[in-house]
């Protein structure tokens, strides 16, 4: 609905201006995002978080194999013949505590993982949310600044996952120059984050 409004809304604006007088771009949002340093620095952090999670789950899952294998201990106790009666209850009562004790750590382990998911989710959402917030903002100042009158993302998809954008004439592909701009601050950054070494190598 939003693309269709848009369509509606350039074939108006051409109508009351001649096509020659207007300035058109297109912009590879797609290939902008992926080459912005800070998207993969946030992709680094992302995985980080993943991992953590992912040893915090493993963690979870060695304490509930430890109570199985205390468990089927428990369970051979119970049914030895050799232990007197009193002792075998015994065993049958702690194998019934095990049997709780895993039963709600087999609970508590579904909800984390699920707890741990969407907050995984909604923080890769936010973190892409951001990216092209800043990619957008660079996009509008080249467009003001060089006077484009329509600049169009020519990596989007319409809901057939066919190009939007299937085909454009005198439009002037600015995504390599918004790469650069994104990216001039990583350029300036590194020589700076390598001086400290320099001068801890002297002797």
């Amino acid at each position: 609905m939003i693309r269709l409004l848009t369509l509606a809304f350039l074939s108006a604006s051409i109508t009351l201006a001649s096509a020659a007088d207007l300035k058109f771009g297109v912009v590879d949002m797609s290939k902008a995002f992926s080459e912005f340093h800070k998207t993969k620095k946030a992709a680094a952090d992302f995985k980080g978080n993943v991992d953590k999670a992912q040893s915090e789950m493993n963690d979870r899952w060695a304490v509930y194999k430890n109570l199985m294998t205390d468990m089927q201990k428990l369970k051979k106790e119970a049914s030895d013949p050799i232990m007197t009666p009193d002792a075998r209850a015994k065993k049958a009562a702690e194998f019934e505590n095990k049997g709780q004790e895993l039963r709600a750590l087999e609970q508590e382990i579904g909800e984390q993982q699920n707890r741990r998911s969407t907050q995984l989710k909604q923080e890769d959402v936010q973190i892409r949310r951001g990216i092209y917030d800043e990619i957008l903002v660079v996009v509008r100042d080249k467009a003001k600044t060089e006077g484009y009158d329509f600049i169009f993302d020519k990596s989007g998809m319409s809901l057939s996952t066919v190009p939007v954008l299937i085909y454009y004439k005198d439009a002037v592909d600015i995504t390599d120059q918004i790469v650069v701009e994104l990216n001039k601050g990583a350029d300036a950054a590194a020589p700076a984050a390598a001086a400290p070494a320099a001068t801890e190598a002297k002797p």
